[in-house]
């Protein structure tokens, strides 16, 4: 499948040189985004909310596998877009197929998402666990251990602009950065 390029970069925010961003991405105003990242829009666009922070070789990928309810849509190009929620975090090396996002998740280190998992408010996917099979997780829900227990956070996720503002001070000390590119008309033409 050919994929066309189309990278939208909103005003502060940090995208490191060395990603590997394909498809239609709309990058919000406020993420950083840091080098040996990918994410790959290749069944419909990205829009990637304010203050979401990528880490490295983290992946999210916008790709709707045969056999799922939603393929249908792909053959006749009708795919909604992939919006991921504002505050969220994708931490080094895990991996996020996930069709719906919502806002203030964590997906730890080495996690995995798939596509047939939505993901709510408030979440936390830990370290090294994997989430395959058809599941909506309710509002604050921590996924943990071997076994991916589940249970309910007790407080909502704090916000990360302590570690957003640090990063925007080091990255540009270490990291060719992309510019800002977005063309403000056709913002205005998709809202």
């Amino acid at each position: 499948m050919n994929i066309k390029n189309d990278i939208r970069i909103m005003p502060r925010s940090m995208v490191c040189e060395d990603t590997n961003l394909r498809g239609e991405i709309t990058i919000s105003s406020g993420c950083v985004i840091h080098p040996s990242t990918t994410i790959i829009a290749e069944s419909g666009p990205i829009v990637i909310g304010e203050n979401c922070i990528i880490e490295e070789y983290a992946s999210i990928i916008h790709r709707i596998p045969k056999g799922h309810s939603s393929y249908g849509d792909v053959l006749e190009g009708t795919v909604k877009p992939l919006v991921i929620g504002q505050d969220n975090i994708f931490e080094v090396g895990c991996t996020v197929e996930a069709l719906k996002i919502g806002e203030r998740n964590v997906f730890e280190c080495k996690s995995y998402v798939s596509a047939d998992v939505v993901v709510t408010n408030g979440c936390v996917i830990g370290a090294g666990c994997r989430l395959v099979g058809e599941q909506v997780l309710p509002e604050k829900t921590i996924i943990y251990g071997k076994q991916c227990q589940q249970r309910e956070a007790l407080e909502k996720q704090r916000s990360q602009m302590v570690q957003i503002d640090y990063l925007r001070k080091i990255l540009p000390n270490y990291h060719h950065l992309k510019k800002a590119s977005y063309d403000p008309k056709k913002v205005r033409a998709q809202v």
